[in-house]
């Protein structure tokens, strides 16, 4: 299975009390989604409010509209990442 593109970020900090930049790639957006729907999956909670009028039921859905807001914080490898990932010594 391929490694993913990114990072989720985990742990409450100071750094999550900042919503995160706004994802430009419809790419990365999946992959960062994809992969909040992951731990949500897993048992994570959920990380907004579920309003009554418009509540989301599917996991992918909430995860979506994380990402969205700006509530997941992510990072992306490094060049050297990418490189060791794929076996690579230089």
């Amino acid at each position: 299975m391929a490694q993913t593109a990114h990072t989720l970020e985990t742990g409450d900090s100071e750094a999550q009390a900042q919503p995160a930049a706004p994802i430009t790639s419809r790419f990365l957006f999946v992959d960062v989604a994809a992969q909040r729907a992951k731990q949500l999956r897993r048992g994570a909670l959920p990380r907004l409010e579920r309003s009554t009028t418009t509540t989301p039921h599917k996991l992918e859905r909430v995860a979506m509209e994380e990402v969205k807001q700006g509530v997941i914080q992510y990072t992306l490898p490094t060049t050297e990442d990418v490189q060791r990932g794929r076996g690579r010594t230089e």
